[in-house]
């Protein structure tokens, strides 16, 4: 499933216009893009949590030359499955 996917399934179950679907969606993603940019956690009970976590400095390998590298510290956004989310995946 791709966005369209998802606005046009949005609308159907929510009658609503495709066009105040898509607005609804983009508002939602906006909000959890933000609140995980600040750092805060976002938890959707039942669906799943977004959270930032650090990721240290480490030592790698080009894989094409083999050579020795410094790979950068940075922030990673994880997502943990919610209790319902998981079950479903696995019915």
């Amino acid at each position: 499933m791709n966005k369209g996917d998802l606005v046009n399934k949005i609308s159907e179950e929510c009658e609503m216009s495709k066009d105040a679907a898509d607005k609804a969606l983009n508002s939602m993603l906006k909000a959890i893009t933000n609140s995980v940019a600040s750092g805060e956690k976002v938890s959707l009970i039942g669906f799943g949590t977004f959270a930032v976590n650090e990721r240290a400095a480490r030592q790698g390998r080009n894989p094409q030359t083999g050579k020795a590298m410094q790979i950068p510290a940075k922030k990673v956004v994880k997502f943990k499955a919610g209790k319902k989310l998981a079950e479903a995946a696995n019915q």
